[in-house]
């Protein structure tokens, strides 16, 4: 395990997220942005709104600083909501490019108390995992919507980037 391999994860998060917004949600409708399902968190909107927040909480939580602050959970300006996603976005990348293997294993978060005995890794870890349990709910509620999906596999991104080019 090294901050390298860390790097590697992130980089299949933030190309799968991109993918859901290029592929989907910039052709999905208002009213299926916004409808409402009876899991999780609900729409798509509210779907990638929490994905966002979740993000920036842990990473803030590494860094002992404030989230950015959160949209109107009512905001429905997909521009302006992907802006967002942008800013928090590259928090985490400014993050992960000054990550170091020795970062690791150490115990950075000192609020809230429940969260004082997790290590980075473990910490960086669930951020992903938390990302793809997301993008497969989004996902199912896109299939369900009749739109034609595609797989986000971490082992078809690690192909793309090998035999890319």
């Amino acid at each position: 395990m090294n901050a390298d391999a860390f790097r590697q994860l992130y980089d299949y998060h933030f190309t799968e997220n991109r993918k859901i917004w290029d592929r989907y949600v910039t052709q999905l409708p208002p009213e299926q942005f916004r409808q409402d399902v009876a899991y999780s968190q609900g729409s798509v909107r509210n779907q990638l709104l929490h994905l966002m927040d979740v993000d920036d909480i842990w990473f803030s939580e590494l860094q002992g600083i404030e989230p950015v602050e959160p949209p109107d959970p009512t905001l429905e300006d997909r521009g302006l909501i992907r802006t967002h996603g942008d800013k928090i976005e590259q928090k985490m990348r400014g993050y992960l490019a000054e990550l170091r293997d020795d970062m690791l294993f150490t115990k950075p978060i000192e609020e809230p108390e429940e969260d004082q005995d997790l290590m980075v890794w473990q910490v960086l870890l669930h951020v992903v995992n938390h990302g793809t349990d997301h993008r497969a709910q989004i996902l199912r509620q896109l299939n369900d919507m009749g739109v034609e999906t595609a797989y986000q596999d971490f082992i078809f991104h690690v192909y793309e980037q090998l035999y890319a080019g």
